[in-house]
């Protein structure tokens, strides 16, 4: 039973990445005796890189096909192929209420996101007995485990609400009859995980070149603000986002906006100044280590799988703003003569989004991968375009939004701008509940397309207390009257996918995912759905 816990929580292959960071270069064993494991730092060094790998596992349908799912719910994104069955995406995207609408989607998700719990929940007890020359290297371990669990938990309560809590290294038995935690109580676990972490874990400068990606203070102080702000515990959020950020009188911590905003989902800039949090990856064609959302999000035409198309919505609410610069980096449309960081698409050789496959005339331009710099094998999992997880302009508008809330708006309209700046945006000067929903615009922007509009949607609050996905799905919303006018000839025209997405969103339901029938059902109802699913 030992050699069975132990191999859910390290991989049944050795790793070797290559083309990402150094630190990921070490062998994660098979199974072992838990009794015969940990007894000195190179085991525990290669049960922190098996931790690691479960950020985004080996493939995409892990944890990357529920990411695609998150943007599918919101008013940015389609699920988009019109020429396969889109049923593992269209009960959860189409909000039909049906509690085994998440299926093997929510499924793996949740069951994945467990077992990357159970490496860390081994790590975290284990290491601490082990003898290290150094122990400092073996505190920050457990704090590289206590990061990495905090996360898989947030990901997890922001989905699907309050949620078994599993701290330490289980036996089935022990846990026959588990329940489910309430969302303050998750969030408290969460949140002490992450303070732990904050404690030993080193600044992003004080790493070498071969550890470059692990987790660092900067990344575990801003996604607690994030799990803070989350909660509305606005005055928490604000100093630990002034620390990120070098304000108030806390030194800096090197983060930086890149210069161009075209450079900020591109493999050169991998682990760049901007990034807190990013998942590595790797082009070594002997394992399949690379980001899978190139071909996935691509177009049917250019070597895609045409999952995940961006909306005529998303597309006006650039243009509405002026945003021509990050309209053109974060869309690709059908006919286009040319794409920014591509030659190889002319005026004789334009981009084809084709309407008879493709519900939208669009594909998403950031995680595109120019064709220069594509694997040779491009349709299988061996891009190296890192995907970034928390970065500086999010921090920033984090901070924004803090501020406002604190009615601090010099503040907040400072690093607001900071971000407009970047792509030649005017200054916001407005106050209160004006500059608040510049705000909100400014993340949807900025943000587009990168897994943060649907929870965004769902924890802001309109005029009178609702959630503002309640103004944009529903009958009445305003993502579901724009579709009625059906003015984009693409969505108009491709009714294979429908246009009333969002039609049947329930306030009471529709702010949580199901929970996998399948995990009721293997406890036996222990484990209670969601309001709402039948």
């Amino acid at each position: 039973m030992k050699q069975y816990i132990l191999g859910l929580a390290i991989a049944s292959c050795t790793l070797s990445f290559t083309g990402c960071s150094d630190f990921l270069d070490t062998p994660v064993l098979g199974q072992q005796d838990l009794d015969g494991y940990f007894v000195n730092e190179d085991e525990c060094k290669q049960q922190i890189t098996g931790c690691y790998q479960t950020v985004f596992y080996d493939d995409w349908w892990q944890v990357q096909k529920f990411y695609l799912v998150g943007d599918m719910c919101t008013d940015d994104m389609w699920m988009g192929n019109t020429e396969q069955d889109a049923s593992a995406y269209e009960d959860l995207a189409f909000y039909t209420g049906i509690a085994t609408a998440g299926g093997e989607c929510c499924q793996n998700f949740w069951q994945y996101r467990y077992k990357g719990i159970l490496r860390c929940n081994i790590a975290i007890e284990r290491i601490p007995a082990v003898e290290f020359a150094d122990a400092a290297l073996r505190d920050r371990y457990v704090g590289e485990a206590k990061f990495l669990r905090a996360f898989q938990y947030f990901d997890l309560v922001k989905n699907f609400g309050g949620m078994p809590l599993v701290m330490g290294m289980k036996m089935p038995a022990e846990i026959e009859g588990i329940q489910r935690a309430s969302v303050p109580e998750v969030y408290a676990k969460i949140e002490d995980d992450l303070k732990d972490a904050i404690e030993v874990l080193p600044l992003k400068s004080e790493y070498g070149s071969a550890d470059l990606g692990r987790a660092t203070k900067g990344a575990a102080q801003g996604m607690l603000a994030k799990v803070y702000l989350y909660q509305e515990k606005y005055e928490e959020a604000e100093d630990l986002l002034q620390r990120v950020i070098g304000r108030n009188n806390y030194p800096s911590q090197g983060y930086e906006l890149l210069k161009d905003f075209g450079n900020v989902w591109s493999i050169a800039y991998n682990n760049s100044e901007e990034s807190l949090f990013e998942v590595q990856t790797s082009s070594d064609i002997s394992y399949n280590l690379g980001l899978r959302m190139p071909v996935v999000c691509g177009s049917r035409d250019d070597s895609g799988w045409a999952w995940g198309l961006p909306t005529s919505d998303l597309e006006n609410a650039f243009k509405n703003a002026g945003d021509e610069i990050r309209l053109q980096w974060t869309i690709i449309r059908d006919g286009a003569t040319s794409v920014p960081g591509d030659s190889y698409w002319t005026a004789s050789n334009k981009y084809t989004v084709s309407t008879a496959k493709h519900k939208s005339g669009r594909v998403t331009r950031k995680v595109y991968i120019p064709h220069a710099e594509r694997s040779s094998s491009y349709d299988a999992a061996h891009n190296p375009l890192n995907y970034r997880i928390l970065r500086y302009a999010d921090v920033l508008l984090m901070y924004a939004e803090v501020e406002n809330a604190l009615s601090k708006d010099e503040e907040a309209r400072w690093a607001l701008n900071k971000v407009r700046n970047r792509v030649s945006l005017a200054d916001v000067t407005a106050s209160g509940t004006e500059l608040r929903d510049a705000i909100r615009q400014e993340r949807r922007l900025e943000l587009a397309l990168e897994n943060q509009r649907l929870y965004d949607i769902r924890r802001w609050k309109n005029e009178s207390g609702k959630a503002v996905i309640c103004d944009i799905m529903g009958p009445n919303g305003s993502f579901v009257k724009y579709n009625k006018e059906m003015k984009d000839e693409y969505e108009r025209n491709n009714q294979k996918e429908s246009s009333d997405k969002g039609r049947n969103f329930d306030e009471s339901r529709d702010l949580l995912f199901p929970i996998p029938t399948t995990e009721i059902t293997q406890t036996n109802g222990s484990i209670v759905q969601n309001p709402g699913y039948k």
